[in-house]
C-alpha cells in the first residue's frame, strides 16, 4: 500500500508517527508532531487511566490535527487505558507489549484506527487477522523494548505477507532512513530516537545532550537474559545490568535495579542511575530541532534521495 493511502488513514500530511516512548511522549511533544503534519502520539506506558484522560483534554487544547495514544499493555492498567482512549474518542490507538485483540473490535466500533508494534511476520499475519488497520513493524535498531530481527530484513518479509500497510521504525533518523524504508515496502516511518532532541521534548537536557553526543557504538542492550530486552545508552546503570546478566542474576533481581530509572532519566538526568533508552540511530542525530522541522527535513531529503515528488496529505 502506498504512502499516499497510510496518510488517509492516519489524517496526516506526511506518513510519518512519532514513537510512543513513555515517560517521553507526552502531549507537549505529540502536539508539536501533529501540527507539524506527522502523527503525535501520547505514550501511556506510564500512566494511570486519569493521568492519561487529563493528557489527552491537554492535547485536545494543544492541536486540530490527529493525534493518537500508544498503549503498553504490561501496563496493569491496560484494560482501563483502553476504555478512557474510547471514552474521549481517540482518533488512533498503536500497542506494544502484548496482542490488543480483545479491544480491537470496541475500539473499531468506536471508529478508532488500530495500529499494533510488531517484530515479526507471524505477529503481523496475526495482527492482519485481527482486523488492525496498519502495523508498525520495528526493528532492533529501535530504543526500548525489542525484538530480535533487523529493520532491513524485518520490512520486506512483512511487506511479502501482509496487505495492511506497514510502518517501518527502528534506525530511521534521517531522509536516508525514510527513502530506504519506502524502498523496502513500507508505506511510512515511525521515528523515536530523533524527536528525542526535538525543542519541544520536555526530557531533561542530560538526555538529549547524551543522543546529540551519542557515537554509531553508543548503545547496548540489556534483559536479554530474562526475555525483555532493552536498548539504551550506555552508562553506569546499562554496563551494571549487563554485569549482572553475566553472573546469572534473575530477572527479578534486575527489575529491582532498573525499577524507575527511565523515570529518573527523563525527569532528573540521572547520569548514573537513569535509563536513556535511545535507538542506534542516536549516532545520526546532530543537533537540536523543532519537531515540525525534523519532519520536513526528513521527506524533504528523502524525495532527493528517490528522485522523485511524494505526494502528501492535506496541507496544514
Amino acid at each position: 500500500m502506498s504512502h499516499e493511502q497510510l496518510c488517509k488513514i492516519l489524517r496526516t500530511k506526511y506518513p510519518i508517527i512519532q514513537g510512543g516512548m513513555a515517560w517521553v511522549a507526552n502531549a507537549d511533544l505529540a502536539s508539536a508532531v501533529s501540527n507539524g503534519g506527522g502523527l503525535g502520539l501520547i505514550a501511556a506506558g506510564s500512566m494511570t487511566p486519569d493521568l492519561l484522560r487529563a493528557e489527552i483534554r491537554r492535547m485536545k487544547t494543544m492541536t486540530d490535527h490527529t493525534y493518537g495514544v500508544n498503549i503498553m499493555l504490561m501496563n496493569p492498567f491496560a484494560d482501563d487505558l483502553a476504555e478512557v482512549v474510547r471514552e474521549e474518542a481517540v482518533p488512533i490507538v498503536t500497542t506494544g507489549a502484548g496482542s490488543p485483540g480483545k479491544y480491537i473490535e470496541t475500539w473499531k466500533k468506536a471508529s478508532i484506527v488500530v495500529i499494533p508494534v510488531v517484530a515479526s511476520v507471524a505477529y503481523a499475519r496475526r495482527m492482519e487477522n485481527l482486523g488492525a488497520d496498519a502495523v508498525v513493524a520495528e526493528g532492533t535498531e529501535a530504543g526500548g523494548h525489542i525484538g530480535e530481527l533487523t529493520t532491513m530484513v524485518l520490512i520486506p518479509q512483512v511487506a511479502d505477507a501482509i496487505s495492511i500497510p506497514i510502518i517501518a521504525a527502528g534506525g530511521i533518523a534521517d531522509g536516508r532512513g525514510v527513502a530506504a524504508a519506502f524502498s523496502l515496502g513500507a508505506s511510512g516511518v515511525q521515528v523515536g530516537t530523533r524527536f528525542l532532541a526535538s525543542t519541544e521534548c520536555a526530557i531533561h537536557d542530560n538526555y538529549k545532550n547524551m543522543v546529540i553526543k551519542a557515537r554509531d557504538i553508543d548503545t547496548m542492550v540489556t534483559g536479554r537474559s530474562g526475555g525483555h530486552p532493552v536498548r539504551t545508552l550506555k552508562n553506569k546503570l546499562a554496563r551494571k545490568l549487563i554485569a549482572m546478566e553475566k553472573e546469572g542474576a534473575t530477572f527479578e533481581q534486575l527489575e529491582q535495579i532498573a525499577v524507575g530509572s527511565l523515570r529518573r532519566a527523563v525527569q532528573e538526568g540521572d547520569l548514573v542511575e537513569g535509563s536513556f533508552m535511545a535507538g542506534q540511530s542516536a549516532g545520526l542525530v546532530k543537533e537540536l530541532k523543532p519537531a515540525g522541522e525534523i519532519i520536513r527535513e526528513l521527506f524533504r531529503d528523502a524525495e532527493q534521495l528517490l528522485c522523485k515528488p511524494l505526494y502528501f496529505g492535506g496541507q496544514l
